[in-house]
């Protein structure tokens, strides 16, 4: 599933370059080009990109119980590197030439995918049983989407916050930029070096991160100054990493090993829902006050530290918490 993902992703890139490329030079008119785009870009780039986090969740879901949520770590840093540095590359080949990125993209998803033909190894042979329950893992999807809506509304709401408060002399870009970067190195970090060393339970990481990531919010809440705000901004992030990874590592522990891309699906289908809903829900806030959208931030991390104390499996022995 992943090598097929890539081959979506190559082939509609591929396609993209070639039709923004003929229509620049006026080959193609502007209706076959807004409808090559729309294919290439639209549909093959948006397929391959749906497949590609959900085919990498379902392989770490099959990795061993005691190294579960490491994998699942690795898989969340791994995203999140990836959606620092590819802003940051794209902008820098622009710089060269706005046709760079055209071309370098599809020759970078060819190589990864080359590279995975080579050395992914194949998967579990047999289909270990599910530990808990599907319904039992319904307090994490709680805790996972809770956790996600926060932070986006978090994310999109405090820039606004902190450049009112600060007045011009800051820069909406200026905060803009310090909180993405303290919210990057606080998941990076978290989700890509401490979880994978400590190797925690998922019910612990989903209890320790829920509240960490509320008293993020309620810091935001009361920055009197950037500092304050990215000390704030780092916070949340480590504990919506922790919680976040908590909450997928669970949800493998709700199936069998060849039921791990439907986990893995909803699981992706959750994260991206609050992408959906948490910029909307945080203009409709920022209407009455932008520190309203904080505030419902703080509430639904604090909902989530309540449901992170259901366990999951309820007493039953052997069943990670």
């Amino acid at each position: 599933m992943l090598v097929s993902g890539l081959a979506l992703g190559a082939t509609g890139l591929i396609g993209f370059g070639v039709a923004v490329t003929f229509a620049s030079d006026g080959t193609l008119s502007h209706g076959p080009a807004v409808a090559a785009v729309l294919l290439f870009r639209g549909v093959l780039v948006g397929a391959g990109l749906a497949v590609l986090p959900v085919a990498a969740l379902a392989v770490a879901g099959t990795s061993a119980e005691d190294r579960r949520t490491g994998a699942v770590g690795l898989f969340g840093a791994a995203s999140d590197v990836g959606s620092a540095l590819g802003p940051l590359a794209g902008g820098a080949l622009a710089a060269v030439s706005l046709a760079m990125p055209l071309y370098v993209a599809p020759v970078v998803v060819v190589v990864v995918a080359a590279v995975l033909l080579v050395v992914l190894q194949p998967g579990p042979s047999g289909d270990l049983p599910a530990r808990i329950r599907p319904a039992e893992a319904l307090p994490a999807f709680g805790v996972g989407f809770l956790l996600h809506l926060a932070f986006v509304l978090a994310q999109v709401t405090i820039i606004v916050v902190m450049s009112e408060r600060l007045g011009p002399a800051a820069g909406t870009a200026g905060v803009a930029a310090v909180v993405a970067a303290v919210t990057t190195v606080g998941l990076v970090g978290t989700q890509g070096v401490l979880v994978p060393l400590l190797k925690p339970p998922p019910g612990l990481l989903m209890k320790i991160g829920a509240p960490v990531a509320l008293a993020g919010y309620v810091l935001l809440a009361v920055a009197p100054s950037l500092l304050v705000a990215a000390a704030g901004s780092l916070v949340a992030a480590v504990g919506t990493g922790l919680g976040g990874t908590g909450f997928a590592a669970t949800a493998t522990f709700a199936a069998g090993t060849r039921r791990q891309g439907l986990v893995a699906g909803l699981v992706c289908g959750t994260v991206g829902l609050t992408a959906v809903v948490a910029p909307a829900l945080g203009e409709l806030l920022r209407l009455v006050d932008p520190l309203v959208a904080v505030g419902a931030a703080g509430v639904a991390a604090l909902l989530a530290t309540g449901l992170a104390l259901v366990p999951a499996g309820g007493a039953r022995p052997n069943v990670p918490a």
